[in-house]
């Protein structure tokens, strides 16, 4: 039986059909899911793609997380229904409360794209079992207000339990709080990061790396051995 992954749309996603794409190619059936319906289909995990929902108006995320399809995303992750923010999914995230902390515009005060390197540091969550922990990859960056933000006790706690699953190397590209890259929740089923895996799932396209393609593998074989 095929897994089948949901990617939501909302109005100002621009990544949904890259990450489409990057489910199909690691060996499961993506299923376009609308903002605006409560239903998920029935799908095994969830990815909330990267773009600029709603335009960033308010605050990066803090619309989307008030649309319908999220009062029933909300329910399921915490009852263990896997679920990957990349970038504006990230942001949503956190708005929704499913990751703790929050996203402020980069330090600098200018959008970023770059390739990025990074250091896997949690190797055991959903979405991350195909890397290895110390791993060093790099893959795509684009963000405009990718600076994680936290209080100390939520930093000293993510430390503490091992809930930082990406930090950037080399350079701190926007200002987040102990380079940190990416997050999960206690569970483990709830992953969201700022640099863009799906874009770095073949060879031939953006810089020629399959770094990002683990994250696909990885909730795949976590569903087929379920």
């Amino acid at each position: 039986m095929t897994a089948r992954i949901g990617v939501v749309t909302f109005p100002g996603s621009l990544d949904d059909r890259d990450t489409q794409r990057a489910i199909r190619l690691a060996g499961a059936e993506p299923v376009a899911l609308w903002h605006k319906d409560k239903d998920l289909k029935q799908v095994d995990a969830v990815v909330l793609p990267g773009g600029f929902s709603y335009g960033d108006y308010l605050r990066a995320g803090a619309i989307s997380r008030f649309s319908p399809v999220m009062e029933t995303l909300i329910g399921q992750a915490k009852a263990g229904l896997p679920v990957l923010g990349i970038c504006n999914g990230f942001q949503v995230l956190t708005e929704a409360h499913l990751l703790p902390g929050g996203m402020l515009g980069n330090d600098h005060l200018h959008f970023v794209c770059r390739e990025q390197k990074l250091r896997v540091e949690n190797a055991q969550t959903a979405w991350t079992s195909d890397y290895r922990a110390g791993q060093e990859i790099r893959i795509p960056l684009k963000n405009m207000d990718g600076r994680y933000v936290a209080d100390q006790y939520t930093l000293d706690k993510l430390e503490a339990e091992g809930r930082v699953v990406f930090r950037y190397l080399d350079h701190n590209p926007n200002g987040s709080l102990n380079d940190i890259a990416g997050i999960t929740n206690e569970a483990g089923n709830v992953v969201g990061l700022m640099p863009h895996p799906e874009h770095a799932v073949e060879p031939l396209i953006g810089t020629g790396r399959t770094d990002g393609l683990p994250f696909f593998t990885s909730i795949l074989k976590k569903l087929v051995n379920a």
